[in-house]
């Protein structure tokens, strides 16, 4: 590996740490990603000549701290600065030859992860946008470049630059403390980190748009993401049920499409591939959300019914009124047209898919439902079981053009035509004529 390729690598893995630690000192995320930034084309000069050090991420880290250092000192009197943030300071000696003698200062664990945590409720701070959260979260937490953010999302690169740049200024003319809060702020601000990482991961679990029906590296970036922060909070159970949930689904990710490419249905996926790793490690973090004793969130619970489909070696023998009954706890303490929809999913499996129809039906006039392509796509399947199969065909051409993924309305086009290719030959010959 060139030094080049070192830096690259290194900064890929280390960034979030290295502006975490800046943005300590500095108070302002923006400043502190342009010091990491600094620290990267500082080590772009100096290790081609000098070599890479044998602390790489540390090297980094001591040059991106020393230089928020010289711009406090050059915006306010130091012992102003010092007096301020304290320690933060004092524990980063000035930098010598390769920045070993600074490393032993700039590497204590414990005080990165508590920067890590600060770093993770700043850029999902509410002050934000959905979209600005999920970008900047990306950019500065998952490492990820303007252009692979505009890629995963088939967004304009100029529209996700200008994102990331309006939430950087929202969060500094709001004010917005580099902390991490506690007590009744706490679990509010937990709530909206919780949901930028479970909104990456189903943005690559089922893209909403484009011509993929995953986006892997999406859902490897917010399980990398739900990791970190379940080490960084373990205390809090709903982390743990996030990281759940996204290991348990992220083990179908090979099941879930076909040779071309193409979306394969849960009940038609091949769960001999499922991988069991994944899934173990989904259990064991279930365990763990349950073992702290509060009831169970939305993630825990969504957790709970990602594990009775991995505990079902086959379709067959899924229970599916333990799921339904846990959909509607979840939409108990989460009220959802979408959560009611999949319940009518797991009732029509347990109950019939009449009983199913009657509750997706009463979603009809849901506002949220519109255009939602999967209400006419879960009435199509229910139709299509009581025999109803003109009314099932409309229903999936109806899904076919509301969806905007393009594998996911050649699935529902196909379906309709199955459904067009079962009807008796003279209702067929009828209809042509």
């Amino acid at each position: 590996m060139t030094a080049v390729n070192a830096v690259e690598a290194v900064f890929r893995i280390e960034s979030a740490r290295i502006i975490a630690g800046v943005a300590r000192i500095v108070r302002d995320v923006g400043i502190a990603e342009e010091l990491a930034q600094d620290a990267l084309v500082a080590a772009l000069e100096q290790w081609p000549e000098s070599g890479v050090p044998d602390r790489p991420g540390a090297w980094l880290m001591a040059t991106a701290k020393h230089r928020a250092i010289d711009l406090v000192r050059r915006k306010e009197t130091y012992a102003r600065k010092l007096a301020e943030v304290g320690r933060a300071l004092e524990d980063v000696p000035p930098p010598g030859g390769d920045g070993t003698d600074a490393m032993d200062a700039v590497d204590d664990p414990d005080s990165i992860d508590d920067d890590l945590l600060r770093l993770i409720f700043t850029a999902c701070h509410p002050v934000l946008s959905t979209e600005a959260r999920i970008a900047l979260t990306l950019r500065l937490l998952g490492g990820l470049t303007t252009e692979e953010i505009a890629r995963a999302f088939l967004t304009a690169e100029p529209t996700v630059a200008q994102r990331i740049v309006r939430a950087k200024r929202a969060l500094a003319k709001a004010g917005v403390p580099f902390e991490v809060p506690y007590g009744s702020d706490r679990a509010a601000r937990l709530g909206s980190v919780l949901e930028v990482i479970y909104l990456v991961f189903n943005e690559g679990y089922s893209a909403t748009t484009g011509d993929d029906w995953l986006r892997p590296a999406l859902c490897e970036d917010a399980l990398r993401l739900a990791r970190v922060l379940a080490g960084l909070m373990p205390e809090e159970p709903e982390v743990h049920g996030l990281v759940a949930l996204l290991e348990i689904q992220a083990s179908r990710t090979a099941a879930r499409t076909g040779p071309e490419g193409e979306p394969v249905l849960l009940a038609d996926q091949n769960r001999t591939t499922w991988n069991r790793m994944l899934i173990g490690r989904g259990l064991t973090a279930l365990e763990r959300a349950n073992a702290l004793g509060a009831a169970p969130g939305p993630y825990a619970l969504q957790a709970a019914i990602a594990a009775c489909h991995a505990a079902a070696v086959r379709y067959e023998d899924t229970d599916w009124p333990t799921i339904a009954t846990l959909y509607g706890r979840l939409a108990a303490i989460t009220p959802s047209p979408v959560v009611e929809l999949n319940r009518a999913v797991a009732v029509a499996m347990a109950e019939g898919p009449a009983a199913g129809l009657a509750l997706a039906d009463a979603l009809a006039g849901e506002p949220a439902l519109r255009n939602y392509h999967l209400l006419p796509s879960v009435r199509g399947d229910l139709l299509a079981r009581l025999g109803r199969t003109a009314e099932a065909r409309t229903e999936f051409d109806r899904a076919a053009t509301l969806t905007r993924n393009e594998r996911e309305r050649g699935l529902l086009r196909a379906r309709a035509h199955q459904l067009e290719d079962e009807r008796p030959a003279v209702q067929r010959r009828d209809r042509r004529d």
